[in-house]
Protein backbone atom coordinates (compact mmCIF):
# COMPACT_ATOMS: atom_id res chain seq x y z
CA UNK A 1 0.00 0.00 0.00
CA UNK A 2 1.23 3.72 -0.65
CA UNK A 3 -0.77 5.17 2.02
CA UNK A 4 -1.31 4.57 6.09
CA UNK A 5 -4.27 4.09 7.48
CA UNK A 6 -5.01 7.38 9.60
CA UNK A 7 -6.85 8.03 12.52
CA UNK A 8 -9.72 7.86 14.12
CA UNK A 9 -10.57 5.00 11.66
CA UNK A 10 -8.76 2.40 13.50
CA UNK A 11 -9.47 3.17 16.56
CA UNK A 12 -13.17 2.76 16.15
CA UNK A 13 -13.22 -1.10 15.40
CA UNK A 14 -12.65 -1.34 19.32
CA UNK A 15 -15.26 0.77 20.28
CA UNK A 16 -18.09 1.66 17.44
CA UNK A 17 -18.61 2.41 13.69
CA UNK A 18 -17.97 5.98 12.27
CA UNK A 19 -22.10 7.23 11.91
CA UNK A 20 -21.82 8.65 8.74
CA UNK A 21 -25.32 10.54 7.76
CA UNK A 22 -26.19 9.77 3.80
CA UNK A 23 -26.37 13.17 1.89
CA UNK A 24 -27.41 15.06 5.44
CA UNK A 25 -30.16 13.41 7.66
CA UNK A 26 -31.69 12.68 4.70
CA UNK A 27 -35.14 10.88 6.44
CA UNK A 28 -35.30 14.07 8.16
CA UNK A 29 -34.92 17.09 5.86
CA UNK A 30 -34.50 17.35 2.25
CA UNK A 31 -31.09 15.33 0.78
CA UNK A 32 -28.24 17.03 -0.17
CA UNK A 33 -29.15 20.56 1.51
CA UNK A 34 -27.60 22.42 4.02
CA UNK A 35 -30.69 21.89 6.09
CA UNK A 36 -30.19 18.41 6.44
CA UNK A 37 -26.05 18.67 6.68
CA UNK A 38 -26.96 20.90 9.77
CA UNK A 39 -29.49 18.38 10.94
CA UNK A 40 -26.61 15.31 10.81
CA UNK A 41 -24.42 18.01 12.50
CA UNK A 42 -26.73 18.15 15.34
CA UNK A 43 -27.41 14.70 15.44
CA UNK A 44 -23.99 13.65 16.92
CA UNK A 45 -22.96 12.36 12.87
CA UNK A 46 -19.50 11.79 12.24
CA UNK A 47 -19.30 12.57 9.14
CA UNK A 48 -21.90 14.06 6.21
CA UNK A 49 -21.86 12.09 2.85
CA UNK A 50 -22.80 14.67 -0.25
CA UNK A 51 -22.46 13.96 -3.97
CA UNK A 52 -21.35 16.58 -5.92
CA UNK A 53 -21.57 17.11 -9.81
CA UNK A 54 -19.80 20.32 -12.29
CA UNK A 55 -22.64 22.52 -13.64
CA UNK A 56 -22.23 24.08 -17.20
CA UNK A 57 -19.76 26.71 -15.38
CA UNK A 58 -17.22 24.20 -13.83
CA UNK A 59 -18.78 25.07 -10.31
CA UNK A 60 -19.02 21.96 -8.17
CA UNK A 61 -23.22 21.54 -7.09
CA UNK A 62 -24.19 19.12 -4.17
CA UNK A 63 -26.57 16.87 -5.85
CA UNK A 64 -27.07 13.16 -6.62
CA UNK A 65 -29.09 12.07 -9.92
CA UNK A 66 -27.88 13.36 -13.15
CA UNK A 67 -30.57 15.42 -13.11
CA UNK A 68 -32.31 17.86 -10.97
CA UNK A 69 -35.74 16.94 -11.65
CA UNK A 70 -36.09 14.02 -9.10
CA UNK A 71 -35.16 16.72 -6.21
CA UNK A 72 -36.15 20.69 -7.36
CA UNK A 73 -38.99 22.05 -9.29
CA UNK A 74 -37.30 22.71 -12.31
CA UNK A 75 -36.05 19.91 -14.90
CA UNK A 76 -32.91 19.01 -17.05
CA UNK A 77 -29.65 18.18 -16.65
CA UNK A 78 -26.65 19.00 -14.11
CA UNK A 79 -24.01 19.43 -16.24
CA UNK A 80 -25.57 21.54 -18.98
CA UNK A 81 -27.79 24.23 -16.34
CA UNK A 82 -26.21 27.63 -15.33
CA UNK A 83 -25.02 28.36 -11.72
CA UNK A 84 -27.86 30.82 -11.52
CA UNK A 85 -30.35 28.67 -13.42
CA UNK A 86 -29.65 26.26 -10.54
CA UNK A 87 -30.13 28.52 -7.50
CA UNK A 88 -33.27 29.78 -8.52
CA UNK A 89 -34.66 26.02 -7.91
CA UNK A 90 -36.64 24.73 -5.05
CA UNK A 91 -34.97 21.90 -3.92
CA UNK A 92 -37.03 21.61 -0.25
CA UNK A 93 -40.80 21.81 -1.30
CA UNK A 94 -40.70 17.84 -2.73
CA UNK A 95 -39.85 16.37 1.15
CA UNK A 96 -42.09 18.90 2.62
CA UNK A 97 -43.79 22.11 2.46
CA UNK A 98 -41.85 22.99 5.64
CA UNK A 99 -38.68 22.86 3.11
CA UNK A 100 -40.10 25.09 0.81
CA UNK A 101 -36.88 27.90 -0.43
CA UNK A 102 -34.00 24.91 0.53
CA UNK A 103 -31.07 25.26 -3.21
CA UNK A 104 -29.03 22.80 -4.18
CA UNK A 105 -26.28 24.29 -2.28
CA UNK A 106 -22.46 24.70 -4.02
CA UNK A 107 -19.27 22.72 -2.49
CA UNK A 108 -18.01 25.91 -1.03
CA UNK A 109 -20.97 26.47 1.02
CA UNK A 110 -21.06 23.08 2.72
CA UNK A 111 -17.20 23.38 3.36
CA UNK A 112 -18.01 27.39 4.75
CA UNK A 113 -20.79 25.12 6.91
CA UNK A 114 -17.91 22.42 8.19
CA UNK A 115 -15.38 25.76 9.16
CA UNK A 116 -18.52 26.71 11.34
CA UNK A 117 -19.34 23.37 12.86
CA UNK A 118 -16.57 21.44 14.30
CA UNK A 119 -16.45 17.82 15.17
CA UNK A 120 -17.35 16.91 11.97
CA UNK A 121 -16.03 15.42 9.00
CA UNK A 122 -17.09 15.61 5.12
CA UNK A 123 -17.55 11.68 2.94
CA UNK A 124 -17.54 13.58 -0.32
CA UNK A 125 -18.38 11.16 -3.66
CA UNK A 126 -17.72 12.66 -6.60
CA UNK A 127 -20.39 11.72 -9.20
CA UNK A 128 -19.17 9.93 -12.40
CA UNK A 129 -15.98 10.34 -13.95
CA UNK A 130 -13.49 13.75 -13.29
CA UNK A 131 -10.32 14.23 -15.40
CA UNK A 132 -7.53 16.03 -13.26
CA UNK A 133 -8.89 19.59 -14.40
CA UNK A 134 -12.29 18.72 -12.57
CA UNK A 135 -10.96 17.17 -9.42
CA UNK A 136 -8.09 20.56 -9.27
CA UNK A 137 -11.69 22.51 -8.91
CA UNK A 138 -12.76 20.75 -5.61
CA UNK A 139 -9.67 19.99 -4.26
CA UNK A 140 -8.86 24.03 -4.64
CA UNK A 141 -11.78 24.69 -2.53
CA UNK A 142 -11.01 22.08 0.35
CA UNK A 143 -7.20 23.41 0.49
CA UNK A 144 -8.74 27.01 0.23
CA UNK A 145 -11.28 26.20 3.05
CA UNK A 146 -8.28 24.29 5.08
CA UNK A 147 -10.44 20.99 5.32
CA UNK A 148 -7.95 18.58 4.13
CA UNK A 149 -7.76 16.85 6.60
CA UNK A 150 -11.53 16.44 7.16
CA UNK A 151 -12.49 15.18 3.88
CA UNK A 152 -12.34 11.71 2.57
CA UNK A 153 -12.99 11.95 -1.11
CA UNK A 154 -14.52 8.82 -2.65
CA UNK A 155 -15.90 7.33 -6.36
CA UNK A 156 -17.41 4.92 -8.11
CA UNK A 157 -15.02 5.23 -10.55
CA UNK A 158 -11.61 4.64 -10.76
CA UNK A 159 -10.89 7.13 -13.32
CA UNK A 160 -11.33 9.47 -10.65
CA UNK A 161 -10.00 8.27 -7.38
CA UNK A 162 -6.84 7.58 -9.93
CA UNK A 163 -7.12 11.93 -10.75
CA UNK A 164 -7.56 12.08 -6.76
CA UNK A 165 -4.55 10.35 -6.21
CA UNK A 166 -2.62 12.63 -9.28
CA UNK A 167 -3.68 16.26 -8.20
CA UNK A 168 -3.81 15.87 -4.60
CA UNK A 169 -2.00 12.82 -2.94
CA UNK A 170 -2.60 14.58 0.97
CA UNK A 171 -5.74 14.06 0.84
CA UNK A 172 -7.72 10.69 1.75
CA UNK A 173 -9.29 8.77 -0.64
CA UNK A 174 -12.18 5.88 -1.29
CA UNK A 175 -13.30 3.47 -3.83
CA UNK A 176 -17.04 2.81 -3.85
CA UNK A 177 -17.86 -0.66 -4.98
CA UNK A 178 -20.96 -1.99 -6.27
CA UNK A 179 -19.27 -5.70 -6.82
CA UNK A 180 -16.34 -7.65 -5.96
CA UNK A 181 -14.27 -9.43 -8.09
CA UNK A 182 -10.26 -10.73 -7.76
CA UNK A 183 -8.40 -7.64 -8.16
CA UNK A 184 -10.03 -5.66 -5.65
CA UNK A 185 -7.00 -5.42 -3.37
CA UNK A 186 -3.99 -4.73 -6.05
CA UNK A 187 -6.77 -1.95 -7.37
CA UNK A 188 -7.03 -0.01 -3.70
CA UNK A 189 -3.27 -0.34 -3.47
CA UNK A 190 -2.87 0.99 -6.41
CA UNK A 191 -5.19 3.93 -6.11
CA UNK A 192 -4.06 4.63 -2.61
CA UNK A 193 -7.12 4.42 -0.90
CA UNK A 194 -7.61 4.17 3.16
CA UNK A 195 -11.54 3.00 2.48
CA UNK A 196 -13.39 0.45 0.60
CA UNK A 197 -16.70 1.11 0.76
CA UNK A 198 -19.30 -1.21 -0.53
CA UNK A 199 -23.09 -2.11 -0.31
CA UNK A 200 -24.16 -3.68 2.68
CA UNK A 201 -24.84 -6.58 0.20
CA UNK A 202 -21.50 -7.51 -0.89
CA UNK A 203 -20.85 -8.47 3.04
CA UNK A 204 -23.66 -11.46 2.60
CA UNK A 205 -22.19 -12.08 -0.31
CA UNK A 206 -18.54 -12.04 0.47
CA UNK A 207 -17.88 -13.11 3.95
CA UNK A 208 -14.15 -12.54 3.53
CA UNK A 209 -14.45 -8.97 2.18
CA UNK A 210 -14.24 -7.32 5.03
CA UNK A 211 -11.57 -9.37 6.82
CA UNK A 212 -9.34 -8.81 3.50
CA UNK A 213 -9.70 -5.34 3.41
CA UNK A 214 -9.27 -4.60 7.11
CA UNK A 215 -6.07 -7.18 7.39
CA UNK A 216 -4.81 -4.27 4.34
CA UNK A 217 -5.18 -1.57 6.36
CA UNK A 218 -8.50 -0.34 4.34
CA UNK A 219 -11.30 1.17 6.68
CA UNK A 220 -14.58 -0.17 5.33
CA UNK A 221 -18.04 1.81 5.57
CA UNK A 222 -21.02 0.12 4.58
CA UNK A 223 -23.98 2.06 2.87
CA UNK A 224 -27.06 2.06 3.14
CA UNK A 225 -28.04 0.63 6.62
CA UNK A 226 -31.04 1.72 8.34
CA UNK A 227 -32.75 -0.17 10.12
CA UNK A 228 -31.54 -1.71 14.21
CA UNK A 229 -30.96 -5.24 12.70
CA UNK A 230 -29.30 -4.32 9.93
CA UNK A 231 -26.72 -1.81 12.49
CA UNK A 232 -26.42 -4.90 15.02
CA UNK A 233 -24.99 -6.99 11.98
CA UNK A 234 -22.65 -4.39 10.97
CA UNK A 235 -21.37 -3.62 14.05
CA UNK A 236 -21.00 -7.16 15.45
CA UNK A 237 -19.26 -7.62 11.90
CA UNK A 238 -16.81 -4.65 13.36
CA UNK A 239 -17.29 -2.22 10.04
CA UNK A 240 -15.72 1.62 10.26
CA UNK A 241 -18.41 3.17 9.52
CA UNK A 242 -22.18 3.12 8.52
CA UNK A 243 -24.08 5.02 6.13
CA UNK A 244 -27.10 6.18 6.65
CA UNK A 245 -30.32 8.10 5.88
CA UNK A 246 -30.88 8.08 9.35
CA UNK A 247 -28.01 9.52 11.69
CA UNK A 248 -30.05 10.34 14.54
CA UNK A 249 -31.37 7.17 15.05
CA UNK A 250 -28.42 5.35 14.44
CA UNK A 251 -26.62 7.89 17.06
CA UNK A 252 -29.60 6.76 19.76
CA UNK A 253 -29.53 3.12 18.98
CA UNK A 254 -25.59 3.43 19.81
CA UNK A 255 -26.02 5.83 22.78
CA UNK A 256 -28.22 2.76 24.15
CA UNK A 257 -25.67 0.32 24.09
CA UNK A 258 -23.34 3.15 25.63
CA UNK A 259 -20.54 2.86 22.91
CA UNK A 260 -22.07 6.43 21.07
CA UNK A 261 -21.71 10.29 22.59
CA UNK A 262 -24.57 12.62 23.08
CA UNK A 263 -25.99 14.86 20.32
CA UNK A 264 -24.43 18.13 19.81
CA UNK A 265 -26.58 21.07 21.25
Amino acid sequence: MTSTLPEPYPAQRSTRPLVIAHRGSSSLAPQNTLAAFESAWRSGADSIEIDIQLDADNVPVVIHDDTVDATTDGSGAVGQMHSDELRRLDAGSWFSPAYAGQKIPTFDEVLRLLVARPGIELLLELKGDWDAAGVQVAVDAIRAAGLVDRVVAQSFSRETVAALRDVAPELRRGLLVFGVDHTLLDVCAELGVMACNPHGGLLLDDPTLLERLQAAGIAVMVWTANEPEQWAALVEARVDGIITDRPDALVGWLSATGAAPAPRG
